[in-house]
């Protein structure tokens, strides 16, 4: 099956309104029409009103880092799904592991953050990954399959139709000490038979798997031309304008050695 890849930016806590704006212009300035792909960045949340109008009428779409997953309610500091949906977003980034490791984010909530987006139309891009003593210890699969399987828990497979999965093995974001293509796609094609085992072989063929983890402009190509690796989420090399619109080139360049063409 020919999936639609995704390149996202995901810029955690970073960049002014200002900041967010200046970089959106100059990358619209180099920006064109992709073939095969999306491309989605995730701003903080001040950030989502100006980039909606900047990204309005263009390829890039806008994602979130983050969502409760009540719709209202006495939560301070937390931002809803409608709310999200009102700015334009239409993808939500759930389960960092930045989220899980500092803010103790439960796999258990997790799952019902995904629930509630797809509930309102949103695409969750839930994120996965094991820590380098649970690699070391061999318990990969094992923490992979726990956040996945709770992640999903609560979805038809109707819903699942509009999840995206992250394997971001923990060990390597923000190390510069990226996984090997070939370690990342056997890790992707066990999230895609655990989802097969779950929602049934035709969804789970559907669903878009991302590797993320020190992606930089040289090594993407690599990773996204693998079977089952349909993109990736990217932190630092996103905040450069230059660097995310070549990530975006490469990506491309896998999606046309992938369906057949160059």
């Amino acid at each position: 099956m020919n999936r639609t890849l995704i390149a996202a930016g995901n810029w955690k806590m970073h960049k002014t309104i200002g900041e967010a704006s200046a970089y959106a212009e100059a990358f619209l300035a180099r920006m064109r029409e992709f073939q095969g792909l999306e491309v989605v960045i995730c701003p903080p949340f001040t950030a989502l009103p100006v980039l909606r109008d900047q990204f309005y009428q263009t390829p890039v779409r806008l994602g979130a880092q983050n969502v409760h997953w009540e719709i209202q309610g006495a939560f301070t500091g937390e931002i809803s799904a409608p709310m999200l949906q009102e700015l334009g977003c239409r993808y939500v980034i759930v389960g960092h592991s930045e989220r899980r490791h500092i803010f103790r984010e439960t796999s258990e909530e997790v799952g019902w953050k995904v629930k509630t987006l797809c509930s309102f139309h949103l695409s969750p891009i839930l994120c996965v990954g094991e820590t380098l003593s649970e690699r070391e210890a061999g318990k990969t699969r094992e923490v992979v399959q726990e956040q996945l399987l709770q992640g999903v828990a609560h979805l038809t497979p109707e819903e699942a139709q509009s999840l995206v999965i992250a394997y971001e093995p923990v060990w390597a974001i923000g190390t510069g000490r990226a996984s090997t293509p070939q370690d990342a796609e056997e890790v992707i094609r066990f999230i895609r038979e655990e989802l097969a085992s779950r929602f049934g072989q035709e969804v789970a063929s559907g669903i878009r798997i991302l590797y993320g983890g020190s992606v930089a402009p040289e090594n993407v190509f690599d990773f996204v031309v693998q079977e089952n690796i349909d993109g990736t989420l990217v932190g630092g090399a996103s905040l450069d304008p230059g660097k995310f619109l070549k990530i975006v080139e490469e990506t491309e360049r896998a999606f046309l050695r992938k369906s057949g063409g160059a």
